[in-house]
């Protein structure tokens, strides 16, 4: 198996941490997706999406109605993104994505996290070419879906792996396919469970248990901060 498998495969059993974390976090990228694109999901593909993801997510319709109302109002804190590049322990590479209202304090926070904990918090560009960008989508499958068949009507669209697992369809492809295979998945009448941006890296390093551990230390506590919304490194996990 690739390290796409293989990057998957860890990802599948670490989520978000508690319940809290996933709405808050879920409530900031619907805030910025109506100031990009309006409050209008028909009109606006990444609120639908988010608003789809919500409810697979269990996220109470009234804190999706809240976020959208909160990004409608002056009165609001406007959250951007930005994102943060560093080494861990023993050289695993991390790139820190955050919604925040406050760059100022997030920088802060990260920084140290990585201080505090053996890490060095690097510059712009320093990590993200060891990682390639990708986008993926979790669809429920029609009734008497043929999966050969779907799967080559998407080669067209550039995916890399499509297939059924768990009675979900999962297909994963380059992040700049985000937009073309969204806009097919709809216009085929699709439901589209949930969707993530993830960056895949192109190499994984191994370390043994305790180094490891380091690393899952600093991970965790970066996590933990509520501005950061995913956490990717390159190291292997067994």
């Amino acid at each position: 198996m690739g390290r796409a498998f293989e990057f998957r495969k860890a990802r599948k059993f670490k989520r978000w941490g508690n319940m809290a974390r996933v709405f808050t976090r879920l409530g900031r990228e619907i805030e910025m997706a109506v100031k990009e694109g309006g409050p209008d999901p028909s009109a606006n593909s990444r609120l639908r999406l988010l608003i789809q993801t919500a409810r697979t997510e269990n996220m109470p319709k009234d804190n999706v109605e809240r976020a959208i109302k909160r990004a409608t109002s002056k009165d609001t804190a406007d959250y951007k993104e930005f994102v943060y590049e560093g080494y861990a322990p023993h050289g695993i590479a991390l790139v820190i994505e955050t919604a925040t209202d406050n760059p100022t304090r997030t920088v802060a926070n990260v920084r140290s996290y990585f201080n505090k904990l053996g890490g060095s918090l690097g510059t712009t560009g320093m990590c993200d070419f060891l990682f390639e960008r990708q986008c993926n989508f979790t669809v429920v499958p029609k009734e008497g879906i043929d999966m050969e068949e779907l799967e080559l009507e998407l080669i067209d669209f550039g995916i890399e792996d499509c297939f059924l697992e768990d009675e979900e369809i999962h297909i994963y492809a380059p992040f700049a396919n985000f937009g073309p295979i969204q806009k097919y998945l709809e216009e085929n009448s699709f439901e589209i469970k949930s969707f993530k941006f993830d960056r895949v890296p192109n190499d994984m390093k191994s370390l043994n248990q305790e180094e490891q551990a380091e690393v899952e230390k600093l991970i965790d506590k970066i996590e933990e901060d509520d501005d950061v919304v995913n956490v990717f490194h390159n190291m292997k996990q067994e």
